[in-house]
This record gives structure tokens, sequence and C-alpha cells, in this order.
């Protein structure tokens, strides 16, 4: 008996350390990572933009947390995989950054996330698309929270599918993400009665894409889907326009398009386009508030990507409040536990294969005629229940959902 109890008294203190030991900030700092292309294709959709959000994100917090500073690093991963690996391995090694947040181009976003999973640390990705990253790709160190390409394709193909477009040609940035949407976007067609009657891929980035658009139109396709994003969409976007591609009766469906995209080619170019969102900063009085603080410092109106990016940090760092701790696991199950509230989100929940389910939003680019100033492109046509945008569980290749 007495031994039984020097057992349980052991187990008890044990279990004391260990809980006092996770409810700490190591190095009495939170340490955050902001990597993302900072000078590329993907500048504008994040970039820069997405580095000043996550600031706002901290300035809001107060810049600590419980008196213990935020501390932030940033770099540019030059859309490299390997560049963004070892950035972040980096990061770890030498400087024990806690969370990594940005996190655009998918190729760089799956190098990155191994390396976070290895360092046990945690990443939090709103600039990325491809849905293999909570899917075949999913980790306990990573949530995605801003759209992926089986939401973005589930919303514009179902509406342009119900419009009439029943056969498609598809246009596929040639890496990690442009493979998950172009197979997202051949999913829903054949499920809904379509064709996809031709598949082209270019290498990204690219700046010529004259023999891409030929190939399309000459396929006869009621629909050229563009399965790219950032430059690459608006180049493909700009030839099509060229070549008459509308003008001809083919329809355009950009399948991943930015705010940024349709106000650096005008409503002129893109007026009637359809595509999906995971955020607007028109959509109601808390977006605009937000929107416009932000575009106070930067000039410009933020896309999803930029709402995302402070949405995440500020959720991880509510977390990080109440569990008096930055230990990974830790956070991570407070911030599955927290539904996400704020000017990105509505009753946003984290699931176990680490989507953050929120509502998407069908919008259409409005005519020059709409147009009330000088970011108001869209008018939204359906709001998308985040339950029906995402791959639904049930579905799910994610080891941490068939593992249950």
């Amino acid at each position: 008996m007495k031994m039984l109890k020097k057992t349980a008294a052991a187990v008890l203190v044990s279990s004391m350390i260990a809980s006092a030991a996770q409810a700490e900030i190591s190095n009495d700092e939170i340490r955050i990572g902001y990597l993302a292309d900072m000078s590329g294709t993907y500048r504008d959709l994040s970039g820069p933009g997405g580095l000043e959000a996550l600031n706002m994100a901290i300035e809001d917090f107060g810049g600590t947390v419980d008196g213990k500073k935020i501390v932030t690093f940033n770099a540019d991963d030059l859309n490299k995989p390997d560049v963004g690996a070892n950035t972040v391995r980096q990061w770890i090694d030498e400087r024990n950054v806690d969370m990594v947040t940005g996190l655009v181009a998918s190729s760089v976003v799956l190098a990155a996330a191994k390396v976070v999973e290895q360092g046990g640390k945690l990443a939090l990705i709103s600039g990325a698309a491809a849905s293999s990253i909570t899917n075949e790709f999913c980790s306990p160190n990573h949530i995605h929270w801003t759209y992926d390409t089986f939401a973005l394709a589930n919303g514009t193909a179902n509406a342009v599918l119900k419009d009439g477009g029943k056969s498609w040609f598809i246009l596929t940035a040639d890496y990690a993400f442009g493979h998950a949407m172009e197979a997202d976007i051949k999913k829903v067609v054949e499920a809904e009665g379509g064709s996809v009657v031709g598949t082209v891929r270019h290498p990204f980035p690219s700046s010529d894409f004259s023999s891409y658009i030929l190939q399309a139109q000459g396929s006869g396709a009621d629909v050229i889907a563009l399965a790219n994003a950032g430059a690459d969409t608006v180049n493909s976007l700009k030839t099509a326009s060229e070549f008459g591609v509308t003008q001809s009766g083919q329809r355009l469906a950009g399948m991943v398009v930015f705010l940024n995209d349709i106000h650096a080619m005008g409503l002129d170019v893109t007026q009637g386009l359809m595509l999906t969102t995971g955020w607007y900063w028109d959509m109601d009085e808390e977006a605009r508030a937000w929107a416009k603080r932000y575009e106070e410092r930067v000039g410009s109106m933020p896309t999803m990507v930029h709402a995302g990016i402070y949405s995440a940090a500020t959720h991880y760092l509510n977390a990080v409040k109440e569990t008096g701790s930055d230990d990974t696991a830790t956070v991570r199950a407070q911030m599955a536990k927290t539904p996400v509230n704020d000017m990105f989100a509505k009753n946003g929940k984290i699931r176990e294969d680490g989507r953050m389910v929120h509502d998407m939003y069908l919008v259409q680019v409005k005519t020059p005629a709409e147009s009330k100033g000088e970011w108001d492109h869209y008018k939204v046509i359906r709001t998308i229940p985040g339950d029906e945008a995402f791959r639904p569980l049930s579905e799910s290749q994610c080891k941490l959902v068939t593992q249950n």
C-alpha cells in the first residue's frame, strides 16, 4: 500500500512538473516567422502586405502576451521549396521560432511544413491553396486557414456548370498547387455531368501564354479554367483578352483570382467574371473597418490572404494567452476548441485535419458602371456555408482522421 501511495505521488508530481513546463513561454518571448514570396509572382496577394497584416495583429495585441514580448522574423522564399525549408530550419534551430505564418506557394509550404513538423513547431498557412495540405499531407503541426483548391473549385466550377458551361479545358500551373486545383476541378465538373476535354500545363512562373491560350481556344471547350494564380493568372487573362476568347463564345473561369488581380487588370477586362473568395473587404461593417485601417498603412485594400494572416495570428496569440504557453500541442488544442469569430470569419472551426472551416463567397466582378469606388469590385452572389465549401471529412485521406 505504501509503495502504491509513493508511486501515485510520484506520478502526480511528474504530471505537475510536465504541466508547469508546458504552461510557460519558452525564451520569455513569443517568436513568429513570416515566410512568403516578397518579390515575385505572388508578391501582391501576400508578400509585404501580409507582413503588415501580421504586424497589425501583434500591435492590436499590445506587442506582448502577459508581459512576454512578441518577436518576428521575415524572409523571402523566392517561391523555391529548398529556400523555404532551409529558412524555416534555421529559424527553428537558431532562433527557436514558435510559429511560422504567411506561406504562399504550395510547393514551398509542403517542404516547410515537413521541417515545422520535425521541429515540433506550428505553421499557420494563409496563402497556399493546395487542398492536399490538409488531406494527404496533413500533420498535427499545421493549420490551413484562408481557402483551398477544393473550396474554390467547388464554388466557381459549380456556378459555371449550372450556368451551362459543360465542356472544360484546364490551363494549369505545373507544380503542387496547380495539380491539386486541376484534380479538384475535374472532380467537380465530372460529378455534375460535365467533361474535361483537355488540359495543358505551363511552367511556374510564366510570362508568355500565347501557345497555351491557342490550345485552349482550339479545344472548342465551353469553359477555359485557369488553374494558376497571381501574375500567371493576370497574364493568362490578358492574353485571352487579346486573343478574343470571350468574344468567340468561350468563357473564362479564373479559379484562384484575388482582389489585387482584378484591380490590376481593371473592370473593363474582368467584368462579369465569377470567382470564389474566402473574404471581401466590403462584406460587412467589421471587415470594412479593418480594411480601412489596413489601407491607411499599405495604400491598397487587403486580399483575403492578408485578412487571413491577421485572423490566424490573432487566434494564435489568444490561445497563447489563454494557456500561458507557447507549447505547440497545447496552443493548437486551444485554437481547435475555440471558435473563430473576428473580422475574417464567423463561427469558424479548426477540424482534426487542420482545415479551418468557414463560409466562402461566390462573387461576380462588377461592371465599370456598377462600381462606386476605386476598390468596389465584387458583388456577392451567394454565401457558401463552410461545411459545404470544404472537403468533407468522410472523403479525407488525412492520417489524423482515418486513424480515429
